[in-house]
């Protein structure tokens, strides 16, 4: 609790030292984690709908924080492996990405319209960070906007090991999609 509170403050100190017209947030972002092999045995999947994010439309600043233990499963069993076994949730209770939009000048936050752009940044998960790159689609509509990007990341390079009695059935890679709206900070 005390890693998600800095994440806030962090945020908050952040956000005030901006123009606070240029910065929007999110407490609702949607991160679905997929690391479903080839040939299922059942599907591995878990949605988080409760990430915060902000985006910075001035500067390009993009951050996200995710509580490892809101992901769901439709499978209770398979949660509390993903908390226990494998993400060590109560030792590694949150997950962030701070990065920036690398082609910031092809969005126009004013206009209408959907706008390809790429994020690259440091994502933090299970205590290990690593840079990655992600496309991602703005879709500007009447003032906000939303993100939509989806991209792939090797469990391993985590420290997230696949026991040998569910490698068959846990896949090497995962996909992470995010699916957020956001609003002006006020």
């Amino acid at each position: 609790m005390k890693r998600i509170k800095s994440v806030i403050l962090f945020i908050a100190v952040f956000a005030g030292s901006v123009n606070a017209q240029n910065i929007y947030f999110t407490k609702t972002a949607k991160v679905k984690l997929d690391a479903t092999p080839e040939n299922p045995v059942e599907e591995i999947e878990a949605i988080n709908n409760e990430a915060s994010s902000f985006v910075n439309r001035e500067t390009g600043d993009v951050v996200f924080a995710v509580l490892v233990k809101s992901f769901r499963f439709q499978k209770a069993l398979m949660e509390e492996h993903f908390n226990e076994n494998y993400m060590e949730s109560n030792k590694f209770p949150k997950s962030d990405f701070k990065g920036k939009i690398s082609d910031l000048s092809a969005i126009n936050f004013s206009k209408d319209g959907e706008y390809k752009a790429e994020v690259e940044g440091t994502l933090t998960m299970h205590g290990i960070s690593k840079t990655v790159k992600a496309p991602v689609t703005f879709t500007v509509k009447g003032g906000k906007f939303s993100a939509v990007s989806s991209f792939k990341i090797n469990l391993s390079d985590y420290g997230i090991e696949r026991p040998s009695v569910v490698k068959d059935k846990i896949s090497e890679t995962a996909t992470i999609s995010i699916d957020a709206s956001y609003e002006p900070k006020k």
